[in-house]
């Protein structure tokens, strides 16, 4: 009877991110969470030739530990220097996110380059074309922030419209400079509710 409840004792652990302390995390967990978990995934294109992109729920309070504790690893293994300003493209995404963060989404997307988001047109694009599907509603994004200095994501802002009586929510993005331009990116509710509070 006990080597069949070994494996369902291990089925009914808690994850990493509920059950250990970010500093106690390991660099795979912390690289698994914040590219192949219930909030981040890598976007795939069509085909074989076009590199996958890799987008996270930026808010959900696990991958916000994640990437503070990946920042905290970064800054003991580099020697410290003058403290210079903060970023003007962080430093405005923060300030906009004090204000806005209990109604906002945010999807981060890595982005290897900038230059798409120099082209006004291609701008323009993504702000038209890129949606976020709840059930039967098709949502326009509320705004983004391109990469920074500091911060090589695009951050996209969506409405804060998903409840945990939903049962997915998919983003169809285009992204300026990319290869194959058109990604999508689908998170199950269910499984992105921590300590039955939903965390996106």
């Amino acid at each position: 009877m006990i080597p069949f409840l070994v494996p369902l004792l291990l089925l009914m652990a808690a994850p990493f991110w509920e059950s250990q302390p970010p500093k106690e995390w390991t660099d795979l967990q912390l690289e698994a969470l914040l590219s192949d978990s219930p909030w981040a995934q890598m976007m795939p294109g069509p085909g074989t030739s076009a590199v996958p992109v890799n987008c996270r729920l930026a808010l959900a309070a696990p991958v916000e530990q994640g990437e503070k504790e990946l920042a905290r690893r970064a800054a003991l293994r580099t020697k410290p220097g003058p403290k210079g300003e903060e970023d003007p493209g962080a430093l405005e995404y923060r300030l906009w996110l004090e204000d806005n963060r209990a109604t906002q989404i945010i999807l981060a997307i890595r982005l290897t380059s900038n230059q798409g988001l120099l082209d006004d047109r291609e701008v323009r694009r993504m702000e038209e074309e890129s949606v976020m599907r709840v059930g039967k509603k098709k949502i326009k994004m509320t705004g983004h922030f391109p990469p920074s200095q500091g911060d090589p994501f695009l951050r996209m802002a969506f409405p804060r419209e998903v409840q945990l009586s939903d049962k997915t929510v998919t983003f169809e993005l285009y992204l300026p400079g990319v290869s194959a331009p058109f990604r999508s990116a689908e998170f199950k509710i269910k499984d992105m509710v921590v300590a039955g509070k939903l965390e996106i």
